[in-house]
C-alpha cells in the first residue's frame, strides 16, 4: 500500500523534522511509494489518517505517543494497519512493541513488518493506547509537557522531584467489579501497556492485547522511600513492594478527593471522575516480524 507520513513538527522540539530525511531516504532506497503530512494538531493528524485509509493509503506516524495515542484510538476497528516510525521525546509504545528508534530500522518493520492486533483504551469516551495517570503522575506529566529548558528524558526526573517537593496525600476511590476500593497515596495508572515516561515500567506484567488493564496504585509512604523506589520502577522491580497494590479488570471507575487531571501518551485526556474501559485487539499496527 502507498503510505501516508503523518509528521509531528513540535514533537519533541523538532526531533521529527529532523529524522524526516532519513525516513524519507529509507524509503526511496526501497522504492517505496509515500506522501507527507505535516499534522497542526491531534485532530488535524486524525483526520490526516483517516483520509489516508479512504485513498487506500497506510498511515504511518512519525511523531511520538501523543499523535500515536489519537491517531491509534481513531482507528479502531478498522482493518488497515498502522505504522510507527518514533519520532517523540518517550517514544513508549515502541519501546513495548519492539519498534527500534533508529528510523531506517523503523522503516524496514513498516515495509516488511507483521500486523499485531491489540487493545485500545476508553476514558470518558476517549481512546488512548498506553497508560491513564492520576494524580501524581498526572500532575509529573503536566510539568514535564510545560517544561521546555530541559530536552530529553531528564525531563521527567525534573517533573517528578518538582512535584514531590509539593505534594500532599490524596484520596482515591475506584470501582470495578462490582467492589468499590479507597487508597490514600500517591497515584492510580491504569495500564494498557507496561511503560512509560520515557521507559518507567510501572506495570511490568502489562499484556497490550489481553483486554484487560493493570491497574497500578501507590499507597501512603514518606516521600524519601517513595522518591528511593522510582529506581525500582525504572526496571519493573516494585511490585512487591507493601505500598503498591495492582489488580486487573477490563473497566473500572476512578475518582479523587481533589481535582486531577487525567493524563494519557503523554498528554491531557480528560478529567476526574473517569469512567475506563478496554476495547480488545481493536486497533491493527506494525511490528516486527517475530513480535510477539
Amino acid at each position: 500500500m502507498p503510505l501516508t507520513l503523518l509528521v509531528n513538527p513540535a514533537s519533541a522540539g523538532g526531533k521529527s523534522l529532523k529524522l524526516l530525511p532519513r525516513v524519507e531516504a529509507a524509503l526511496d532506497a526501497r522504492r517505496a511509494v509515500f506522501r507527507v503530512e505535516r499534522t497542526r494538531s491531534l485532530e488535524h493528524g486524525v483526520e490526516l489518517a483517516l483520509r489516508a485509509i479512504e485513498l487506500g493509503e497506510l498511515p504511518v506516524v512519525v511523531s511520538g505517543d501523543g499523535l500515536l495515542g489519537a491517531v491509534g484510538g481513531a482507528m479502531a476497528g478498522s482493518e488497515t494497519p498502522l505504522g510507527l516510525i518514533p519520532g517523540g521525546r518517550g517514544n513508549d509504545l515502541a519501546r513495548a512493541l519492539g519498534i527500534p528508534d533508529d528510523p531506517e530500522a523503523a522503516v524496514d518493520v513498516v515495509l516488511g513488518g507483521v500486523s499485531r492486533r491489540i487493545d485500545v483504551g476508553e476514558a470518558n469516551g476517549k481512546r488512548f493506547l498506553g497508560i491513564v495517570s492520576v494524580g501524581f503522575d498526572s500532575e509529573c506529566n503536566r510539568l514535564a509537557n510545560e517544561t521546555h529548558f530541559i530536552r530529553g528524558n531528564l525531563v521527567y526526573a525534573y517533573s517528578m522531584v518538582r512535584t514531590l517537593i509539593g505534594w500532599r496525600t490524596a484520596r482515591f476511590t475506584i470501582a470495578a467489579g462490582g467492589e468499590r476500593k479507597r487508597i490514600s497515596g500517591y497515584f492510580v495508572d491504569v495500564a494498557n501497556n507496561s511503560v512509560y515516561g520515557g521507559g518507567m515500567y510501572i506495570a511490568p506484567n502489562a499484556e497490550i492485547d489481553d483486554g484487560q488493564f493493570d491497574v497500578v496504585a501507590i499507597e501512603e509512604v514518606g516521600k524519601l522511600r517513595f522518591l528511593r523506589g522510582l529506581k525500582d520502577v525504572l526496571k519493573g522491580a516494585h511490585l512487591d513492594k507493601d505500598e503498591v497494590s495492582v489488580f486487573r479488570t477490563p473497566r473500572l471507575e476512578l475518582d479523587a478527593s481533589r481535582p486531577f487531571p487525567v493524563y494519557a501518551d503523554g498528554d491531557h485526556l480528560t478529567d476526574l471522575p473517569v469512567s475506563l474501559r478496554v476495547l480488545p485487539r481493536s486497533l491493527s499496527i506494525l511490528v516486527p516480524g517475530g513480535a510477539n
